[in-house]
């Protein structure tokens, strides 16, 4: 079978999605600790991994139809080995799929930084993505529940999810936000302000560069046409931009001054929030919904001070918020296709609006209740966090026995901020 152009592109697309996660590692690299920054790189590589090896034996199958328990999930032997396809070209989209799998609980890893066991985040990974990721993707791609012909997809409404509002970043964000609960937070966390900083912000910023780069084949993988190519690809652009500027302008006004870190933070959460949206949105909407969740994500990181969870990175504040900004704003701003529905400003009524808030609240459970038990079964089997003593030297030391630098000191175990009220 001759290689037509659409799979060279899927082909582009999936190593640019895989690039993601090496991009996430810097990202969250940088943002921790000096004594963590090996550990956060490494949770995100070892998800590579773990993934691609559970995507070939069952993780696929249990993505595609036909599904089991009533729309929930596909088959798990059905394409065990992907024996099957073998001499097919559909290893070309397995595989792009596989990339979304893995950056989605790779997510998951920066709020739990600083004191997190390895070993239980290699056992916390593939259960995950079996029991958690999976259905989700099978029930919002693959047929099941929240698809058109589901029990829920046809009675509310089929949601619109591009590229992944609902399966990759609220899912991640939630579970992220029930693992800071059950891990519990560092043992510094908030005692005084500004306790923890980046320690590297050129690596957050090459990190946040090469997710931009890999964004681009996270939304346009997909595409049907040149003209939807086109719509997303501006619209990844656009939304992210305008995400920047307006996290930016809230830190000047709240805080006096904006931030390197802000700039990386608002672009991802314009990312995030375009993800569902890309195909559905005019410009003019991705910059609505690159505006909104560039405030809305700017004001959520300030919720774990408030409400007490230690969300080390950001993952709840920037995914979920974000998350849910973009896949609801669908309702609203989802342009018509071939003159008919759209979202409520397009004159389409409420049921676009109905089909997003159902699916936002659906994953919210589903993903909350799974998670949760997974997270207590590992925390009391194995443990999932480290001791206070390893928590102190770092968990690059404890769990690695390695540092992120070498010169002159043992740097991985310095804190700025420590060596700052020392003196």
């Amino acid at each position: 079978m001759e290689l037509s152009t659409s799979d060279v592109w899927v082909m582009v697309s999936a190593a640019l999605v895989l690039l993601m996660t090496p991009g996430l590692a810097f990202f969250y690299g940088g943002l921790a600790r000096a004594k963590a920054a090996l550990n956060m790189v490494m949770m995100s590589f070892v998800s590579i991994g773990l993934v691609g090896v559970v995507w070939v034996l069952w993780g696929y199958g249990m993505t595609s139809a036909p599904g089991m328990l009533g729309g929930l999930v596909g088959n798990p032997l059905k394409d065990f080995g992907l024996v099957d396809h073998v001499g097919t070209g559909d290893l070309i989209g397995i595989g792009y799929g596989a990339t979304f799998a893995i950056i989605t609980v790779a997510l998951i890893s920066g709020a739990v930084a600083d004191r997190t066991r390895f070993s239980s985040w290699t056992v916390f990974v593939p259960i995950w993505v079996t029991l958690v990721y999976c259905p989700l993707a099978f029930m919002v791609w693959g047929g099941g529940l929240l698809s058109a012909d589901g029990a829920i997809g046809s009675r509310f409404g089929e949601a619109i999810d591009f590229a992944g509002g609902t399966v990759v970043h609220i899912n991640a964000g939630l579970a992220a936000l029930v693992l800071v609960y059950i891990i519990g937070s560092r043992a510094d966390f908030g005692k005084s302000k500004g306790y923890h900083r980046p320690h590297n912000l050129p690596l957050v910023m090459i990190g946040t560069a090469l997710l931009w780069f890999g964004w681009f084949g996270f939304n346009g993988g997909a595409a049907g046409t040149a003209e939807e190519a086109g719509l997303i690809w501006v619209n990844t652009l656009v939304a992210p931009a305008a995400a920047m500027l307006a996290w930016l302008l809230t830190e000047r006004v709240r805080d006096g001054r904006p931030t390197s870190v802000g700039a990386a933070s608002g672009v991802v959460a314009g990312l995030v929030a375009i993800t569902p949206a890309c195909a559905s949105v005019s410009p003019l909407g991705a910059l609505v919904i690159g505006l909104l969740a560039g405030v809305g994500s700017a004001i959520a990181v300030g919720w774990k001070y408030r409400f007490g969870y230690d969300d080390a990175l950001d993952v709840v504040g920037v995914h979920l918020v974000s998350g849910i900004i973009g896949t609801v704003a669908i309702g609203f701003l989802a342009l018509p296709v071939d003159g008919e529905g759209g979202g409520l400003f397009y004159g389409g009524g409420a049921g676009q609006l109905v089909a997003q808030v159902v699916a936002t609240l659906f994953t919210l459970v589903f993903t909350g209740v799974m998670t949760a038990l997974i997270g207590i079964l590992i925390a009391k089997t194995i443990g999932f966090r480290v001791s206070p003593e390893d928590e102190a030297r770092g968990v690059d030391l404890s769990e690695h026995s390695e540092s992120a630098y070498a010169f002159g000191e043992d740097v991985a175990s310095y804190d700025p901020l420590a060596e700052e009220a020392r003196a």
